[in-house]
C-alpha cells in the first residue's frame, strides 16, 4: 500500500443550511423553453456550491421548490439560476414575471456530493430539467476529458452551446408531443458503446425515465452501480416531486 487515496472517491460534504435574500440582477431568454435569471447578494458572500447537481431551496409564497445553482462567482458575488419553462408553476410564474431589483428568498444548498474529475470518461442523461446540472458539468470537467451527453429538450432551438475544454460529443433529442421521455432517450442512446476505461454516468429526468435509463446503463451497457447516479427530478402528473433512483 503506498497511501495514496483510491480512485473515484465521491466526497459528500455538508454546508449550513440557512436562508438568503438575493435580488434579481438581469434576465435572458437563452431558448423558447430556458430562462437565465441572474442574482446578486452581499449575503451570498459565504455561499457554497460544491458539486454541479447540487439544489437550493426557492421560496415562492409558502411553497418550495429545488433548482440548481447553474453558476456561482463568488467575485462577482452572483448566483445564476436556469428555469425552464413549462406548464405554470408558482416558480415558473415568478420566473417569468420577475424584472431586475426583484428579491427572492433562497436556502441551501444542504449538501454536495463531489464527484472527482478523476474517470476515463463521463456520460450524463437528462431532461430539460436536468440541462443546468449537465450544462455546469460539461464546462467544468478537465481539458481533454471524454463526455457525451443525451438531452431531451422540447424542440430543437432548445439545443444550448457550452463552452468546455472536454472534449464533448453532445445529443439533442426534441420531444414534440410525445410524452414517452425513457423511450426518446433510449432510442437516441441505440448506438452508444462505454468508451474504454472507467467512466461515471449521471442521469435526471421524470422519475419513471430515470429509472429505465438507469436500468439500461447498468444491465444492458453492463456499468458498475457504484458509478452510476439517477435521479428523478419530477413525477408526472405530481408537483415537486424528487428522488434518488436506486436499486
Amino acid at each position: 500500500m503506498d497511501g495514496s487515496t483510491p480512485r473515484h472517491q465521491i466526497t459528500r460534504l455538508r454546508h449550513e443550511l440557512r436562508r438568503r435574500v438575493v435580488t434579481l440582477a438581469s434576465a435572458e431568454r437563452l431558448t423558447p423553453h430556458m430562462l437565465r435569471l441572474v442574482f446578486t447578494s452581499p449575503e451570498l458572500r459565504d455561499f457554497v456550491s460544491a458539486g454541479p447537481d447540487d439544489h437550493v431551496k426557492l421560496f415562492f409564497d409558502g411553497e418550495m421548490r429545488d433548482y440548481t445553482p447553474r453558476r456561482f462567482d463568488p467575485e462577482a458575488g452572483t448566483l445564476t439560476l436556469d428555469f425552464a419553462i413549462h406548464e405554470a408553476g408558482p416558480a415558473t410564474a415568478w420566473a417569468m414575471a420577475a424584472r431586475p431589483g426583484d428579491s427572492l428568498q433562497i436556502a441551501g444548498p444542504r449538501g454536495s456530493a463531489v464527484v472527482p474529475d478523476d474517470f476515463d470518461w463521463y456520460l450524463l442523461i437528462g431532461d430539460e430539467t436536468a440541462l443546468p446540472a449537465i450544462g455546469r458539468r460539461i464546462e467544468e470537467l478537465r481539458p481533454g476529458v471524454s463526455v457525451t451527453s443525451f438531452v431531451l429538450v422540447p424542440e430543437m432551438d432548445d439545443a444550448q452551446h457550452l463552452a468546455t475544454a472536454a472534449n464533448w460529443t453532445g445529443h439533442w433529442i426534441a420531444r414534440g408531443a410525445s410524452t414517452d421521455d425513457a423511450g426518446l432517450l433510449l432510442a437516441a442512446m441505440r448506438g452508444f458503446a462505454s468508451p474504454p476505461g472507467e467512466g461515471f454516468v449521471w442521469i435526471a429526468a421524470e422519475a419513471t425515465a430515470a429509472r429505465a435509463l438507469r436500468r439500461h446503463v447498468v444491465e444492458t451497457l453492463g456499468h458498475p452501480k457504484a458509478w452510476v447516479k439517477a435521479a428523478g427530478y419530477w413525477l408526472r402528473g405530481v408537483a415537486d416531486a424528487h428522488e434518488r433512483i436506486e436499486d
